[in-house]
């Protein structure tokens, strides 16, 4: 049986499962407040046009419109990559408690790959942070991603 976290995680999946087939970086999110999802959401930045159309600032906003509040005090935010500069400071200003990633990202990952800024003793506000929920399962559909471009790729040149 899972635990909660991981039951959360499992949902954060299924999200990413539904950027994959809209042809995103499949990057799922969750956001849980009191035992309840008030936001969830995956990558549009390709749908949407927009470079901020993370899973974690789309689920963040729907989060905040649920509470109407921007101060998401007391909520989990579960995410199958670990988060960029961009998501690391709004998940900060939301003041959300705390954060769950499954995958680590050593390109863009500021949860504790090239920085922490969650963790920065400089900022006002420091969420929990727990890394590699899941990590197999979430690095293994963004893998399944990319081998699936890099095929369809090397299949145009011939």
């Amino acid at each position: 049986m899972l635990d909660e976290n991981a039951r959360y995680m499992q949902a954060a999946l299924r999200e990413a499962q539904l950027a994959y087939e809209a042809g995103e970086v499949p990057v799922g999110c969750l956001i849980v407040h009191d035992g309840q999802i008030i936001g969830k959401a995956h990558n549009q930045r390709e749908v949407l046009q927009d470079p901020t159309a993370h899973a974690e600032i789309l689920a963040i906003t729907q989060a905040a419109t649920h509470l109407r509040s921007w101060r998401l005090e007391g909520a989990r935010l579960y995410v199958t990559l670990e988060p960029c500069a961009m998501c690391a400071g709004a998940i900060i200003l939301a003041r959300i408690d705390e954060v769950y990633y499954g995958a680590s990202d050593p390109k863009a990952g500021c949860c504790g790959t090239l920085m922490n800024l969650l963790e920065d003793k400089r900022f006002n506000h420091r969420p929990r942070l727990r890394s590699g929920l899941m990590a197999h399962e979430c690095s293994g559909i963004l893998s399944a991603f990319f081998q699936q471009i890099r095929n369809s790729k090397n299949s145009s040149l011939n």
